[in-house]
Order: C-alpha cells, then sequence, then structure tokens
C-alpha cells in the first residue's frame, strides 16, 4: 500500500479504442454485486486509512464566503423550468448563495461521541468524492482578477488557486454568453475505494451526476442556467483546474465543465459544440505558480489498479462527434409549475437520505404522477437542459403504495423511441399498458401486477428499504448502444444521467413530505432477471427508494457551520 500508485493518465495511457471498450465492457461486468459473490472489496471497514472528506490546499489564499439567509423565496416549482425566477447578478453575494445551495454543508450528525458532515449533494456512504471548481473574470467584492478556484465545503469558502491574465479569461469569456462563469467538477476515486473497493468508480460518476444536478438546480434558484460544456477533453479540464500537477492515489481526476450563465442568453447548441480552452491559455496554466498544496486524505492506502484501467479506458481525449449532441424534442406539457408557496432552499437544505422507512406510508396517485413528471426530459426543464446528449435512462418500478394505482411492475420510458427496443428486451408476457389517469405526457406503462415488495428487497442486496417503501426503482440505462455509438468515455455519462435523475428524486420526495434514498448495493442480474433482460444492450445502474422515513432517536442533528465564528443564517 502506498500513496505514490498512479491515478493518471500520465501513467495510465488510453488504450486503443476497442481495448478500451473491451475493459470498460469487462469492469462493469467484474463490479456486479451477485447473491453470493460481492464486488471485490476489503470486505471490513479499514477505519485507520478513513479519508478526510474535505481537500484542502494548504497554503492557498481563502476567501470566505457570505451564508445567505434561506427564505422563503425563491419558490421550489417555479424553479424547475427555465426562465421562471429573476435572475440575480453576478457578485460576491450571489457566488455564495451558488455554492451554499450547491455543493455546501447542511448539518452535522452526532451519535455519542461520533460525529459527520452532511451536505447538500447527496453522495453514496456519504463519503463525497467530487470537488468543485470556479473559474471566472472579476467578481465584485470577491476578487478583483480572473481566478481559478477551488470551492472548500468545510469553511464555505473559494481557495484561490491561480490567477488568470485579463487575455486569458478574455479568450474564454468571448466563447460564453455574457455574464457567464465556469464551474468545474472533479472526483477523488480514493474516498469511495476506500469503502467500496472496485465497485468505487461507478460510485463516484453517480455521485458526479448528482453533484451536476445540484449544481443545476442551484444556479436556477437565481435565475441562471448551468450548461455541460462536453467539448472540452479531460486533459485540457485538467489543466485549466490545475489538476494536472496532480499525482498518485489521492489525485483528483478531472470530470466536467459547465457554463453557469444569466438565464434567457441564447447559447446554441453549435455554440457549446465549439467551446474549447485555446492553447495560449493552457500554456498560460501549464506555467503558472499554482497556490497551495493539496492535504494529505490518509496515511495509508489500499490500491484497486482496475480503477485505474478503467478510469484510463473511459478518459474523453477527443471532442465528441455531431452526432452525441443529438437532443430529444419533447416538451413536458403536463408538469405544472403551480403556486405552491413550497421554497426551493429550504427543501435543498434540509433533503437527507432516509436510512429506514415504515413499511406503511403511501401517496396518492396524482402525487406519485408529478414526482415522476419531473424526471421527465423537456427543453426548458432543469436540471435535463443543462445535459446535451439524448437521454439514455429509463425508470424500472416495483409500486408498492400508491392509492389507486395496481401494485406491481411499470417502466418509465424517459425516450419514446426506445418503446420498441424495450419491448423487445423484456419479459413477454408483461402487459404494456398505460398507467390509469396518467398526465399525456408521461410514458408510464404498467406491465406486471403483484406484490413486488419481495422482488424489490431481493434484488437490493436483501436489503428492507426496498420494501418498506412506496415504491423502489432501478435506473436502466441504454448501455452497450451507447458504449458503442460515443466510445467508452460516455460509460461516465450514464452515471451521470442516473445522478440527476437522483437529484430530482431526493428533492421532490422532501417537497413531497417523504424521503428518498439511493441504493448503491444491488444484484445487477438478479434485477435484470425480474425484468426478463437477457442481453447486455440494457444495465441496471443504480437504485432508488422512496417513502416514509424512521428517523434514528440517538442522532443528533447540529447546524451545518457552527463551527466557524462568522456569521451564519
Amino acid at each position: 500500500m502506498t500513496a505514490e500508485t498512479a491515478n493518471t493518465s500520465e501513467f495510465n495511457p488510453q488504450p486503443e479504442p476497442p481495448a478500451a471498450l473491451g475493459i470498460t465492457l469487462a469492469y462493469h461486468e467484474r463490479t456486479k454485486h451477485r447473491p453470493f459473490r460481492f464486488a471485490p472489496a476489503l470486505g471490513y471497514m479499514d477505519w485507520d486509512t478513513q479519508p478526510d472528506p474535505f481537500r484542502r490546499f494548504v497554503g492557498a489564499p481563502l476567501l470566505p464566503l457570505e451564508f445567505v439567509p434561506v427564505g422563503p423565496e425563491p419558490r421550489y416549482q417555479p424553479a424547475f423550468v427555465v426562465g421562471h425566477i429573476a435572475q440575480a447578478p453576478l457578485d460576491r453575494v450571489s457566488i455564495s448563495q451558488f455554492f451554499q445551495d450547491a455543493l455546501a454543508l447542511s448539518a452535522w450528525k452526532q451519535a455519542g461521541p461520533s460525529r459527520w458532515p452532511l451536505r447538500v449533494n447527496p453522495s453514496s456512504g456519504n463519503l463525497h468524492p467530487t470537488e468543485g471548481y470556479l473559474v471566472a473574470g472579476p467578481i465584485a467584492g470577491l476578487h478583483a482578477r480572473p481566478a481559478v478556484y477551488h470551492y472548500t465545503p468545510f469553511e464555505h469558502a473559494l481557495e484561490l488557486r491561480a490567477e488568470l491574465s485579463d487575455k486569458g479569461w478574455l479568450t474564454i469569456a468571448a466563447q460564453l454568453p455574457e455574464g457567464a462563469v465556469l464551474v468545474g467538477l472533479a472526483s477523488i476515486y480514493w474516498r469511495e475505494s476506500w469503502k467500496y473497493g472496485e465497485r468505487a468508480f461507478r460510485y463516484c460518476h453517480h455521485d458526479a451526476g448528482h453533484a451536476i444536478g445540484s449544481v443545476a438546480v442551484s444556479a436556477a434558484g437565481l435565475g441562471w442556467e448551468a450548461r455541460l460544456l462536453e467539448s472540452v477533453t479531460d486533459d485540457d479540464l485538467a489543466v485549466l483546474l490545475g489538476l494536472h500537477v496532480q499525482k498518485g492515489i489521492e489525485a483528483e481526476h478531472a470530470d466536467c465543465l459547465l457554463a453557469v450563465s444569466p438565464s434567457g442568453i441564447d447559447f446554441t447548441v453549435d455554440e457549446q459544440r465549439a467551446f474549447t480552452i485555446p492553447s495560449t491559455v493552457r500554456d498560460e496554466l501549464r506555467g503558472a505558480g499554482w497556490l497551495g498544496v493539496p492535504n494529505r486524505l490518509s496515511r495509508d492506502h489500499h490500491a484497486w489498479p482496475v480503477i485505474d484501467e478503467v478510469a484510463a479506458a473511459t478518459g474523453k481525449f477527443l471532442r465528441p462527434d455531431a452526432t452525441f449532441w443529438s437532443s430529444i424534442e419533447v416538451e413536458n406539457d403536463s408538469l405544472e409549475v403551480g403556486d405552491s408557496p413550497l421554497a426551493l432552499r429550504r427543501i435543498i437544505h434540509q433533503r437527507r437520505s432516509a436510512v429506514s422507512l415504515d413499511g406503511h406510508t403511501g401517496i396518492s396517485r396524482e402525487a406519485f404522477y408529478q414526482i415522476l413528471l419531473k424526471v421527465m426530459p423537456g427543453s426548458r426543464q432543469v436540471p435535463f437542459t443543462t445535459v446535451p446528449w439524448r437521454p439514455c435512462v429509463d425508470l424500472l418500478f416495483f409500486v408498492h403504495r400508491v392509492a389507486d394505482l395496481i401494485p406491481g411492475l411499470y417502466v418509465l420510458v424517459r425516450d419514446p423511441a426506445r418503446r420498441p427496443a424495450l419491448g423487445d428486451a423484456m419479459d413477454r408476457r408483461f402487459v404494456w399498458l398505460s398507467s390509469a389517469g396518467c398526465p399525456a405526457s408521461l410514458p408510464l406503462l404498467f406491465l406486471q401486477e403483484g406484490d413486488a415488495r419481495r422482488s424489490a428487497q431481493q434484488t437490493s442486496c436483501d436489503q428492507e428499504i426496498a420494501a418498506d417503501g412506496i415504491f423502489a426503482v432501478a435506473m436502466l440505462a441504454d448501455y452497450r448502444t451507447s458504449l458503442e455509438a460515443f466510445g467508452p468515455w460516455f460509460y461516465r455519462r450514464l452515471y451521470w444521467e442516473t445522478g440527476v435523475i437522483g437529484q430530482v428524486l431526493y428533492l421532490e420526495a422532501e417537497a413531497s413530505g417523504i424521503r428518498g434514498t439511493g441504493i448503491g448495493c444491488f444484484f445487477d442480474d438478479l434485477t435484470h432477471d425480474v425484468f426478463g433482460l437477457a442481453s447486455d444492450r440494457f444495465q441496471v445502474l443504480y437504485h432508488f427508494t422512496m417513502g416514509g422515513a424512521v428517523d434514528d432517536p440517538r442522532l443528533q442533528t447540529h447546524p451545518p457551520y457552527q463551527h466557524l465564528s462568522r456569521a451564519q443564517p
């Protein structure tokens, strides 16, 4: 075990495309859980090497952000439709609110002497492998020069990593809508592999999707829009964020770059496809004096070489071709904006992952349908306006306790064009009927009647929480076809899409007065068997459940920033 195990493309160059696809497919198969053989991991909790949950750049100047009080505005429902929230100006206050609602701490939990932080963005096992960055021009009240910053949630502050020349920033900004900033995300695979071993790469990118969804919703609350800039390669993004100088198992790996700008300003698909980090900027940053040194997260490590291999195989080292940007032209007409006084930011900050469900709480059919409408794509629907590719993930439901809806198996087809392929791939005994009273733009199809609680529990590693909720859901990706069409680098995007969906489900649970939780431990192929899926075209990537939460009376909840002396809301 060593801290010098390589985790960068410098030491693991990307294989040739056929080999890269084979490595990716083999990794996915290798890391499936099965009833009598779980994916390779230590099998115990090595508390002596538990990673520090916070990345800090020791010696970097710290720019504290404001704590913006969480009030009644903006309201929850309008924030999910572009153009319904008034635009906030770009300044220190709005940047403070943006990070407070996207990646900040939401609370501390305590049980006896043990104490741990929660964040507004969900994470598998609360391990938080995702790091956030800001690249921006001068921001009033924050910093007078263009710069690259790292966000540290423990202090709710930005660490100044490097300044950009005015010319360098202007060459970037000229490609963006007026008033835009860039937000970068990166993953530390060690944070997840410490607990989950080889399967951790999956969870890291699911969590990257959670963060993408969280960034998009936070931006929407300020009247801004977030869009993924998929024309940027991983290597160029690493240079932009200063990650190219990191080495070892604790290194951060570049995930994605988002343009965040005031809504209503046109930013066409062609402009997004053309965006690049100019060579002059890359050269400037390679020669920059990056401020601060990454803190050591663990005193020792356990290497998982297969993660290095799949990371190299799924890296994006070329710009996507035109087919990648094919969008779906669907209007989610049945989604109502509504006039409920429910506050967006209160929902964001009270979001929690359920630990146990009560086994009896239910919801109305209409409430269930409204939750599902939120996870459907739409041309103006947040956060799916952030994602530039055609939807690749459908939802398989185990419905338990929805009033006036037959218990059993259902499927939500998020791309109508995929309906025939799903019908051909699934159990031929399924009836494929429209659900009773279903809104016109919600393609939820009833497959089979029956008590699905046992199947939900068994497929979710025999966890009772999957049976005790209102419903459980398996996120099904158009897997093999997508990887062959776009390349192995799209493997990560499939997980990002599940994470974006998961973030919406988390928020919808809170807004509905119940609670949700992701279920990362599930039996992949057993779930496929329940729905009659035999080939590898479709693969389940994640499970989720929602219901009435059972609180643990032993747990105490404390405010998120009581450890800081500066003013808090």
